[in-house]
């Protein structure tokens, strides 16, 4: 039963702390920009939760007033950036099957194809074929170098987001048998069942086929098909990300215990002749035939 009672209002912050919008939403809709007059600060620290655990209606009161006492810039009357005076939202929005379909269509194909091109001076673009003389395949050092720092620690979307605050939380994968795959807490329709698509795996597997592990010797991993570049070599780190405490290193032996019974308990099924079993007994199984054993597919 989804819980009526995960609503919450938030603020976004100036440097000198004041606040220029104010928002209504559960999950991480405040960390998202989509729809908002206003960016979403990069620091963080300057996004705060105004009040939680409220419902739907309360949330809606609550952004009314809140955007009421600050006031808006476009009216005159405030500081806000806020477009409206709050209380619309768009939670239960009905959207009509042709507008679905029409929207479907039209995102189809849009990045068939086309892949990132790089010149000598760090520009980037993404297009099907070469832009011009100089341009070679890939992204710049420098652009790679930020969209790593985004992934890292607190700059993460979901960095200490857990239960019901992760935006993830509850939802299961759904596929319709059309090739089409959905994340959701319920199932999404008629036709549609518990578990993603084959295809999606078998794109996934095909993906990641031939790639190696490769370590800075820092206690950072990749994995790639050639090696990232200086100073990286063939393996993983495991005796660094030890020291360090990372990954499998930073959890107790109970949680490691309750990781391996949760393992155990996975289904997988063989892409080839169907067997079902757990992924350690797959392993063999089809190593004993001969199988690709990334010729798999989670069931649960």
């Amino acid at each position: 039963m989804v819980n009526p009672n995960r609503f919450y209002t938030y603020a976004y912050l100036r440097e000198d702390k004041t606040p220029y919008y104010i928002g209504k939403g559960q999950r991480g809709r405040a960390y998202q920009g989509k729809g908002k007059p206003c960016r979403v600060p990069k620091d963080k620290s300057r996004i705060i939760i105004l009040k939680q655990h409220l419902t739907e209606e309360e949330a809606f009161k609550h952004e009314i007033y809140m955007i009421a006492v600050f006031g808006r810039k476009d009216l005159g009357t405030g500081i806000l950036r806020n477009k409206t005076d709050g209380g619309e939202g768009c939670s239960g929005l009905i959207v009509r099957e042709e507008s679905k379909r029409k929207q479907s269509q039209k995102m189809k194909g849009r990045y068939v194809g086309k892949k990132w091109w790089t010149d000598c001076c760090g520009n980037n673009k993404f297009s099907i074929e070469c832009p011009g003389e100089g341009w070679v395949l890939g992204q710049s050092e420098e652009t790679k170098r930020k969209r790593s720092e985004t992934s890292k620690g607190e700059s993460r979307f979901k960095y200490g987001r857990k239960g019901e605050d992760n935006p993830c939380y509850g939802k299961k994968w759904w596929n319709d048998g059309c090739g089409n795959s959905k994340r959701a807490v319920e199932c999404p329709g008629e036709g549609w069942v518990l578990g993603r698509n084959k295809e999606v795996h078998i794109k996934i597997n095909e993906k990641m086929k031939n790639k190696k592990w490769w370590n800075d010797g820092c206690g950072n991993n990749k994995r790639s098909l050639e090696c990232p570049g200086e100073g990286w070599v063939l393996g993983l780190d495991n005796k660094k990300s030890k020291e360090l405490g990372l990954g499998i290193h930073s959890l107790t032996t109970e949680q490691l215990s309750e990781t391996g019974k949760k393992v155990a308990s996975q289904r997988w099924e063989c892409l080839e002749t169907g067997f079902t079993t757990n992924a350690g007994n797959l392993t063999q199984y089809q190593r004993a035939r001969g199988i690709d054993t990334s010729k798999r597919i989670k069931l649960d």
